[in-house]
């Protein structure tokens, strides 16, 4: 089954349960020569990691990216690339209550359809957790990115229903859910206390942008560009919605509006998100992603058994009331391994992508 690996000439192959020993990734297609280390790699994962907020889960994973192959001293070789994160704080017994009942908004009932079993602790494969061994994975992409100047930034413009009114870019690494208007990351504190004393969870809005993508990238039909990008997002377990440029406001204009006419020093708007006809116009690439509410509830919800009986569920242990900030690091992560692919597949037909403008 392929249901675990992403990519073409870069694929990544996840493995690993939220409860289990380990969590990892296997990447294959990364080019010999380019320089790696733990540290680097250390650094992307620390971005994932759950903080000191209110948002935040109490489970705190060191997340040591161990490399197992695929490098020699201190450079990739070309082969498969094994690189472990093992599993220090799991507490599996919080879900021993559980392990028969489905818990709403997971993949539990799902799961146990499909594969008539499934691993109750903290969702097993269906968990958040998975994300750790993306960003791994996406450190090293960035480093097949880094070549290009290509800068892969996110921030948040929603949570809770509110919205950031300003950009300040300063702002955005100056509180706790990297929000470029201060003034909505405040409200967007209280909000979350109020939510988690109700013991309730909440969504949000995440942007994503890449500059210095240069034009050329991205295959016809099936392979576009935002195609591949709006798959990668919605992979992520708590992403139910994803914009390229101008996304849902595009139906909203004429053609005359939305298009983004051409002068000799780039173009004049940016409506299509930097990708024309799944193909990368050298513009910035920007993504918009909706990220349910965190599933893991206190308050009391109808459910039912694995056999079919009705009960009522309150899901204890060590949850984040918002996947915000920390999908934003998962999402920057699956940009970088998207436009890595994309890039090595175009060098397969002979033509280096670079800048047009």
């Amino acid at each position: 089954m392929s249901g675990s690996s992403f990519g073409k000439a870069f694929q990544i192959t996840t493995f690993g349960e939220s409860h289990g020993k380990a969590i990892g990734v296997v990447i294959q297609g990364c080019p010999p020569g380019i320089a790696i280390s733990q540290a680097m790699i250390q650094n992307a994962m620390d971005k994932r990691k759950p903080g000191d907020g209110p948002a935040s889960t109490k489970r705190k994973e060191p997340d040591t990216p161990l490399i197992m192959s695929g490098t020699f001293e201190g450079k990739t070789t070309g082969t498969p690339i094994m690189i472990m994160i093992e599993n220090k704080d799991a507490k599996s017994t919080s879900y021993k209550d559980i392990a028969s009942i489905f818990r709403p908004g997971h993949g539990d009932y799902t799961y146990h359809q499909k594969f008539g079993i499934r691993d109750y602790r903290g969702g097993g494969r269906a968990s958040a957790r998975e994300t750790a061994a993306r960003v791994a994975a996406g450190a090293i992409a960035q480093l097949i990115l880094d070549p290009y100047q290509i800068v892969i930034q996110s921030y948040t413009i929603g949570l809770g229903g509110i919205r950031a009114r300003s950009f300040d870019a300063n702002e955005i690494e100056r509180n706790l859910f990297k929000c470029p208007d201060m003034e909505a990351a405040r409200q967007m504190e209280k909000r979350i206390e109020t939510i988690k004393n109700q013991g309730d969870s909440l969504g949000g809005i995440v942007e994503i942008k890449a500059v210095n993508v240069p034009a050329g990238i991205g295959d016809p039909v099936f392979d576009k560009l935002d195609a591949d990008i709006a798959k990668a997002m919605m992979s992520i377990g708590a992403v139910k919605a994803v914009e390229i440029g101008a996304g849902i406001k595009a139906p909203e204009m004429t053609g005359f509006e939305n298009n983004d006419q051409l002068t000799p020093k780039g173009f004049a708007s940016n409506h299509s998100g930097g990708i024309l006809a799944g193909v990368s116009n050298g513009d910035e690439v920007v993504v918009r992603v909706h990220v349910k509410p965190i599933p893991s509830i206190l308050k009391e919800q109808k459910t039912m058994t694995a056999k079919g009986d009705p009960t009522t569920i309150s899901t204890k242990g060590r949850h984040d009331i918002c996947a915000i900030p920390r999908i934003n690091m998962v999402c920057e992560s699956m940009l970088a391994l998207v436009l890595t692919d994309h890039i090595l597949r175009q060098k397969t037909i002979g033509i280096n992508p670079k800048a047009i403008f």
